[in-house]
């Protein structure tokens, strides 16, 4: 009973001024704006297809939703920063005007469009690198004041799947969070979201020890976003192509729910809604009844 964490502490995070609860635990939806993402490169060349995605999305359940538009897959091609916001901006502007409730997160690891995002409307910036890649990154979510998602990831998009190694990758990564942690607490920065960043940099044997130890990162304090979704964490298990791994994607899911996840970020918005709320109409037991069972 103990190593499973049903009792993690809820969260909330400010969006424009406005507390967004995260218990029960919340969906983001990925809006690819690239060509040669993983899985749905090259699906939303036309602003009216962005749009229904967005939309379908939102009617599905996504409390979030997260443009990307430099593929951060094993191997992707280095853009330039302008390549990178040609890309972006007209969504951006179009979803932003279309679904003005909407909160849009955006994908990024360089503040330079992460500021010209947040001028657009943009509502948090989920960044890859933990502000590794770019160090004028964390200090514009402190100044902008918006929820900032740092993502531990060893090496770069191009080279992180070559021979990722850890003494501990439990230890490392949660050092590296920590560490953000820390220094996100000293500038008086709330909102921070913290991913171990499954699939960047890691084994498949490094991705099952995260999850088996998910518990553990509460004890940092902060939120805790999961990305699976339809990753090779679950293709090279099961033996099936990333277009057949949505069932796994839910197994991998509810699994992180019961270990507290508070944001699951995946491409299939309903089946993940769904996750969440089947797992949210179970009774959590208090901690006092776990310590009294533990005795």
């Amino acid at each position: 009973m103990a190593k499973y964490n049903l009792f993690a502490p809820p969260h909330s995070l400010n969006i424009r001024g406005e507390l967004h609860s995260l218990s029960p635990a919340k969906i983001m939806g990925i809006l690819n704006l690239t060509p040669d993402s993983f899985y749905d490169g090259g699906e939303l060349n036309q602003e009216q297809d962005v749009l229904a995605k967005a939309e379908k999305m939102l009617e599905d359940g996504a409390s979030f939703l997260d443009l990307g538009a430099y593929s951060s897959r094993p191997g992707a091609e280095h853009i330039s920063t302008e390549e990178e916001w040609n890309r972006m901006q007209t969504p951006l502007k179009s979803i932003r005007a279309e679904f003005p409730k909407a909160v849009i997160s955006i994908d990024t690891f360089r503040a330079e469009l992460a500021e010209k995002a947040l001028d657009e409307g943009a509502d948090l910036i989920n960044d890859i690198s933990g502000g590794k890649l770019d160090p004028e990154m964390i200090p514009l979510v402190v100044k902008r004041k918006v929820p900032y998602c740092a993502m531990h990831m060893q090496g770069t998009p191009q080279n992180m799947q070559e021979n990722p190694s850890y003494n501990s990758v439990v230890q490392e990564v949660y050092k590296e969070l920590s560490d953000i942690n820390h220094r996100m607490s000293q500038e008086g920065f709330s909102d921070l979201i913290l991913d171990p960043g499954f699939g960047f940099g890691k084994s498949l044997e490094h991705n099952f020890e995260l999850l088996d130890s998910l518990e553990l990162f509460h004890a940092i304090g902060r939120p805790i976003l999961l990305g699976f979704s339809r990753k090779s964490v679950i293709n090279k298990v099961l033996n099936v192509s990333k277009y057949d791994a949505l069932n796994g994607t839910t197994v991998l899911n509810t699994i992180a729910l019961v270990k507290g996840a508070s944001i699951l970020r995946v491409h299939d918005v309903k089946e993940a809604a769904e996750a969440v709320k089947l797992f949210s109409k179970m009774s959590m037991p208090k901690r006092s009844e776990i310590d009294t069972l533990q005795a």
